[in-house]
C-alpha cells in the first residue's frame, strides 16, 4: 500500500503547513520522559492536523478532525509516534456537497511505536445530492514492534439524484512481537439514477508470538436505477 509510506513521513509531517483553508493545526513533541498529545479541528471548507512525538517515557496521542460546509472539502491528517508504549491516532473528515457541487472528505491516521501497542482510527464520511459528487476517502495504519497494532478504517459516500459516490478505505497492521488486527469497511449508497463505487483492502501482519486479523467489508447499494460497483481485498500474514 502507497500510504505505508506516511509513517516514514511521519514526523515530516510534524513541521509541515497544512494547504488548504480553513486549516487547524496542532503539535506536541516529547522527549526522554515521553508523553505527547495534540488535538486539531477544523469546521467550514476544513482542513486538520494533529501530530504528536514522545520517545523513551512512550505514549503519544493525536486526535484531528475535520467537517467541510457549503460544498465541503474536508480533510484531516493525525499521526503519533512513540519510542516506547502506545500511541494513539484517530482522525475523521466529513463533507457535503450538493446541487452539482462535490463533497471530498479524506481522513488518515498513523499510530506507530516501537515498546508496543498502536491503535489507529480513521472514518470518512461524504455525501452528495442533485448531481453532486460524494468522495471519501479512509486510511489507518498502525505498525508496533513488541506487539499489538489495531488498525481501522471506514468510508461512507452517498450519492443521490444523479449524485455519485466514491468509497475507498485502506488499513494496515503491522507488529513483530505479535497480535495484530486490521478492519476495513468502504460503504456507498446511490439512489434514483446515481452510482456508487466501493473499494475496501485490508492487510494484517503479526509474528512472533502471532495472532493477526484482517476484517473487510466493501458494500455498494444501487436504487432507482442507480448503479454500484464493489471492491474487497483481505491480507493476513502470520
Amino acid at each position: 500500500m502507497k500510504r505505508y509510506h506516511f509513517v516514514a513521513n511521519g514526523l515530516m509531517l510534524a513541521v509541515a503547513a497544512a494547504s488548504l483553508a480553513a486549516e487547524a493545526s496542532a503539535t506536541s513533541v516529547a522527549a526522554n520522559g515521553g508523553s505527547a498529545s495534540a488535538n486539531s479541528v477544523a469546521i467550514g471548507r476544513a482542513s486538520s492536523d494533529a501530530y504528536a512525538g514522545a520517545t523513551n517515557g512512550g505514549r503519544a496521542v493525536a486526535n484531528s478532525s475535520a467537517i467541510g460546509q457549503r460544498w465541503g472539502v474536508a480533510r484531516s491528517t493525525s499521526v503519533a509516534l512513540a519510542d516506547r508504549g502506545l500511541a494513539v491516532s484517530n482522525s475523521r473528515a466529513d463533507a457535503r456537497g450538493s446541487y452539482w457541487s462535490p463533497a471530498s472528505a479524506r481522513s488518515d491516521s498513523v499510530a506507530a511505536t516501537v515498546g508496543g501497542v498502536a491503535i489507529s482510527n480513521s472514518d470518512s464520511v461524504a455525501r452528495g445530492y442533485f448531481g453532486g459528487q460524494a468522495q471519501s476517502e479512509s486510511s489507518s495504519i498502525a505498525t508496533s514492534y513488541f506487539g499489538t497494532a489495531i488498525s481501522d478504517s471506514g468510508a461512507y459516500s452517498r450519492g443521490m439524484w444523479g449524485g455519485r459516490a466514491v468509497s475507498v478505505s485502506d488499513s494496515l497492521a503491522d507488529t513483530i512481537g505479535g497480535f495484530a488486527t486490521s478492519r476495513v469497511r468502504a460503504i456507498s449508497d446511490a439512489d434514483t439514477f446515481g452510482s456508487a463505487y466501493s473499494d475496501g483492502v485490508g492487510v494484517s501482519v503479526s509474528s512472533p508470538y502471532r495472532r493477526s486479523r484482517a476484517n473487510v467489508r466493501a458494500i455498494g447499494v444501487a436504487h432507482r436505477g442507480g448503479r454500484a460497483v464493489s471492491r474487497v481485498t483481505a491480507i493476513e500474514v502470520r
